[in-house]
C-alpha cells in the first residue's frame, strides 16, 4: 500500500512537470509564445516585470527564490508559495506594487507550517490530475495554465480563449477528487489590453 502511493505520488511528480512541447515562453518552459493569446509586445512587458520582480524578491531574500512563485499576466501580478511569517507577505506585496507597469497585485502567499509529507504528497496529486484532465480536454488550450495547489485549494492563473473556455478549467478543477477550493485568475483574451489581431 506505501509503496502504490509513492508511486502515484511519482507520477504525479513527472505529469506536474510535463506541460507540452515547444519553446521557453512566458509562462515557463514548454509552452508556446505562438499559442500565447497576448500581443508579443505585451508578452516581452510581461517579461520584464516577471524578471525585475524576481530580482527585486532574490535581493530582499534568496530563500524567495525557492519558496515564492510569481505569474505576470498583461501587468496583473499573481502570487503563489509559501513564507515563514505575515510580514515577510505583506513585503512581498508592497515589492510587486514597486514594479513599473504594475495594474494589480493577487497575493495568494500561505504562512508556512510544519511540513506535511501526506498533505504535500496530495496536493501534487491534485495538481497532475487537472494538468492531465486540461490536456486531454479539446477545448482547453492546457499551455495557457499554470496551477498551484495547496491544501486541497487549487490556484488557477492564465488566459482564456473565451469565458466557455475559462468556465470549462473552473468545472474541470472542481471535479477532481478531494478538492475543497478553487481559485481562478483567469483573464479573458477580450480583457487584455491589446490582443493579436
Amino acid at each position: 500500500m506505501k509503496s502504490k502511493f509513492i508511486l502515484v505520488v511519482l507520477v504525479g511528480i513527472i505529469l506536474s512537470s510535463c506541460v507540452g512541447v515547444s519553446s521557453t515562453g512566458i509562462f515557463g518552459t514548454g509552452v508556446s509564445v505562438a499559442l500565447d493569446p497576448r500581443t508579443v509586445g505585451t508578452q516581452i512587458d510581461d517579461s520584464i516585470m516577471q524578471k525585475n520582480l524576481t530580482a527585486k524578491i532574490i535581493i530582499r531574500d534568496k530563500k524567495h527564490l525557492i519558496s515564492v512563485k510569481t505569474k505576470v499576466l498583461d501587468g496583473r501580478i499573481f502570487l503563489t508559495g509559501k513564507v515563514d511569517n505575515p510580514e515577510e507577505k505583506l513585503q512581498l506585496t508592497k515589492l510587486s506594487w514597486e514594479i513599473k507597469g504594475v495594474r494589480s497585485v493577487r497575493n495568494d502567499i500561505k504562512i508556512k507550517e510544519e511540513f506535511n509529507f501526506k498533505r504535500s504528497a496530495k496536493d501534487i496529486l491534485i495538481t497532475s490530475q487537472l494538468r492531465t484532465a486540461l490536456i486531454f480536454n479539446k477545448n482547453i488550450k492546457a499551455t495557457n495554465y499554470q496551477i498551484d495547489t495547496y491544501k486541497k485549494k487549487i490556484y488557477v492563473y492564465g488566459i482564456a480563449l473565451t469565458s466557455e473556455e475559462k468556465d470549462l478549467v473552473i468545472s474541470e478543477a472542481t471535479e477532481i477528487l478531494d478538492v475543497e477550493n478553487v481559485v481562478a485568475s483567469i483573464l479573458l483574451v477580450e480583457d487584455l489590453r491589446i490582443q493579436k489581431e
